[in-house]
């Protein structure tokens, strides 16, 4: 069975929360629940880096300004992480094959990392905490889902993928006036404070 369903599920994912993917294809495959994890993504050391980071992520995921400042980390992270999961998914041979999985999750997961951002940005611009929290946890459960559900039944799992993406786009579409306003606020805020540290003109 081709594994593009499942590299394409993987990208998509890797833009929300590229640790998690390698660590549960990693435990997957360790486990013996899935054949077609590469060995790069079981070996122990892998693990437990990917295990550390997803924990620093499941916190500041969940903090307001902190999770847009993790995103904007993470902007060439998530996409290089879902690029090479994609490589190693479709085999190590440096064939054509690899390098256009390797573009097929790469470009997947950029996709969905500016989607999460840009969301994230504008739930930012609500003035309580417990939006960020839901959200984040909405992410994670819906990313563990996604990919454990891609392990059993990878074509029904990277439509489902592919829905999520698309219904992302739209959204952030529909957000990019809350996007904005809250960028020129800041931009403001900044400004404000910069000319109230001046102090007021020489008379």
């Amino acid at each position: 069975m081709s594994v593009l369903p499942l590299i394409f599920t993987s990208g998509w994912a890797s833009g929300i929360n590229a640790y998690a993917v390698v660590l549960l294809l990693g435990l997957f495959g360790a486990t013996g629940v899935s054949d077609d994890v590469p060995e790069a993504l079981q070996r122990p050391d892998v693990l437990i880096v990917a295990g550390a980071l997803f924990l620093v992520e499941a916190v500041a995921d969940k903090i307001p300004y902190v999770d847009s400042f993790w995103d904007a980390l993470h902007t060439v992270v998530r996409p290089v992480a879902g690029g090479v999961v994609a490589a190693l998914l479709a085999g190590e041979d440096g064939s054509l094959s690899q390098l256009a999985a390797g573009a097929v999750g790469g470009t997947t997961a950029l996709i969905s990392h500016l989607v999460k951002a840009g969301t994230r940005m504008a739930v930012n611009t609500s003035p309580e905490p417990a939006s960020n929290i839901v959200v984040s946890l909405l992410e994670d459960l819906t990313v563990a889902g996604v990919v454990t559900f891609a392990i059993f039944h990878p074509v029904a799992a990277s439509i489902v993928a592919a829905v999520l993406l698309l219904i992302g786009v739209l959204i952030t579409f529909f957000l990019v006036r809350r996007i904005r306003a809250f960028l020129r606020r800041r931009r403001e805020k900044r400004l404000a404070k910069r000319q109230g540290l001046a102090g007021p003109p020489a008379g």
